[in-house]
């Protein structure tokens, strides 16, 4: 058992996962991280100390996460801050996207979350203050100016959808859960589209470059702290203003 709050981050080897859990370290969180690669994993806990400790998860499989939150509650006896950040862009073109990248599109992006959020909350009752679901969505979701898919999209979609919905059932409990929605951001996923499409998307950003992992971490590290108590129900866009009308 500890005092400290205590904080899960799914798709934590990741480079948006990464600068997110430093985030929180950083605030004095005890981390968990999620992530089916348990070697990026091993080499972050050696990285960052006794504060972060890995769990390795297959986020597609709900037995899985299960038991990853099961060691949550008996090493922590509780659950705080939930980060679902798990995810990934699979490119197929409509309409050629295989019934299979469908089913793996909308598993890691929205499945995954919907499991942990189920596991959350039941972590979360009972713990003081203020208790936050975060998850990190995307500007795809409603910007159909961009080359997200339409699986991508529906992914995201979902995944706000259930932010607040969630949101609104859990407010008396005073579980705040809101969306971080970004544009272009420098991640491991700029590797699954060409330098061309990538550089156009790109072009389209106001300031000229993408933004950085550690720039969204810091939304994530504010909802999560006392400043976010009062918001919730909300999709946060990050942008630099790209959309503005």
């Amino acid at each position: 058992m500890t005092d400290r709050r205590v904080a899960v981050v799914t798709g934590a080897a990741g480079g948006m996962g990464r600068a997110i859990t430093s985030a929180l370290l950083g605030d004095g969180f005890r981390c968990y991280g999620m992530d089916i690669d348990s070697d990026a994993l091993q080499r972050m806990e050696a990285d960052l100390g006794a504060g972060f400790a890995c769990l390795a998860v297959d986020l597609t499989d709900p037995d899985q996460i299960a038991s990853g939150f099961e060691r949550v509650a008996a090493e922590a006896g509780g659950l705080d801050v939930l980060v679902n950040n798990a995810g990934t862009c699979l490119m197929s073109e409509f309409p050629d996207i295989p019934a299979a990248e469908l089913d793996r599109q909308m598993s890691l992006n929205f499945s995954s979350a919907f499991h942990c959020s189920q596991a959350a909350v039941k972590l979360m009752r009972g713990r003081a203050g203020v208790r936050k679901i975060v998850n990190i969505s995307s500007n795809g979701a409603y910007n159909f100016d961009v080359f997200d898919p339409p699986h991508y999209r529906a992914s995201k979609a979902a995944l706000d959808t259930l932010t607040k919905d969630l949101a609104r059932r859990f407010a008396r409990d005073r579980i705040a859960v809101n969306s971080v929605a970004p544009a272009m951001t420098e991640t491991p996923l700029f590797k699954v589209v060409s330098e061309e499409v990538l550089a156009a998307a790109i072009a389209q950003m106001p300031h000229g470059r993408a933004m950085q992992p550690s720039e969204v971490a810091e939304w994530v590290r504010f909802l999560a702290s006392p400043a976010g108590d009062i918001s919730s129900g909300n999709v946060i866009i990050l942008n630099q203003g790209r959309d503005v009308r």
